[in-house]
């Protein structure tokens, strides 16, 4: 991957390989499909929380979690068994924020996932805790020691991170793609129409929210596809006419590509609520922490022993 990164452009980013996304580390350690999924979209959903608690700009949280992806990705790569998902979101974060304009404290980003890891995160309303109750601040309270054991284990996660990855931290997001190719299609004008603000409002949020996709687009698929699948997929939705001309051939996209990205971003949202319902039915959170997963394991094994 090293290698292919010197061959790349501000337009392409390292693609995984099919047996990269057949064959995971976390599977080899026995860990189900499905809870490896859950745990991807958790970690995820843990960085894009942190990021906007630490005012980060999106490009820098999108970049994380395409880094954590990459980081969880074939089997050589790291296990959510051995690898805490917290640990490695937080890692992921402060790696890519660190060369930029908003470099993190180690203090600060480890008190936001601190809480946000905590009984009083907000992220945690897939749980069964009573919503009047006010949290006890206590339980998301960094001690000294505790912050210097955390400091550890996030300086060595950076580590592991950058050596399974291969230093390949080349990520190019789709972002300001997408408003550059709406500019070229004149649908975003200036000064802006309402309808070329709705447009692009709604591209920009949907290529967020590819970033939870259970496919893992942003490791199959190039930055001009996304950007052009969220442009397609966005002008359905608010009712803008693009060319009638197959103008996603102009950005080097194929219709069966832009169709499987227009059909995978369209799908996420209702698997995202699927996803929620599932934990809330179990009355537990997808775990974050190694003892966490030990414990939803066991847990499970122990539901399937009572249904034989």
């Amino acid at each position: 991957m090293a290698l292919e990164t010197q061959q790349l452009s501000s337009l392409s980013n390292p693609l995984v390989t099919p047996e990269q996304l057949i064959t995971t580390s976390t599977q080899l350690d026995q860990i189900p499909a499905d809870l490896e999924q859950s745990l991807r979209f958790a970690a995820a959903q843990l960085t894009q929380a942190a990021g906007i608690l630490l005012r980060l700009p999106q490009e820098i949280i999108a970049r994380a979690i395409v880094i954590l992806y990459r980081f969880y990705v074939g089997a050589e790569g790291g296990s959510f068994r051995t690898n805490a998902a917290k640990d490695v979101s937080a890692a992921s974060l402060y790696l890519v924020a660190k060369p930029s304009f908003h470099p993190q404290p180690t203090r600060t980003l480890l008190n936001v996932y601190t809480y946000l890891t905590s009984p009083a995160s907000p992220l945690n309303s897939s749980t069964n805790q009573p919503q009047h109750e006010k949290p006890d601040p206590g339980s998301y309270y960094l001690s000294e020691s505790a912050y210097i054991d955390a400091r550890s284990t996030l300086l060595q996660t950076e580590t592991i991170i950058l050596r399974s990855i291969a230093f390949t931290t080349h990520v190019v997001t789709p972002h300001h793609l997408a408003l550059t190719y709406l500019q070229t299609l004149d649908v975003l004008p200036s000064p802006p129409s309402a309808l070329s603000k709705r447009l692009a409002k709604r591209t920009i949020a949907l290529l967020n929210t590819a970033l939870l996709s259970p496919q893992i687009l942003y490791l199959t698929h190039h930055p001009p596809a996304l950007a052009v699948a969220a442009i397609y997929l966005a002008a359905r939705e608010v009712g803008e006419t693009l060319s009638r001309e197959e103008w996603w051939e102009v950005f080097d996209v194929e219709r069966e590509e832009l169709g499987f990205l227009v059909v995978g971003m369209n799908s996420v949202e209702g698997w995202v609520w699927k996803e929620r319902d599932n934990w809330k039915e179990r009355g537990r959170g997808c775990p974050l922490d190694a003892e966490g997963l030990e414990r939803e394991i066991s847990l499970r094994k122990q539901e399937e022993d009572g249904i034989e």
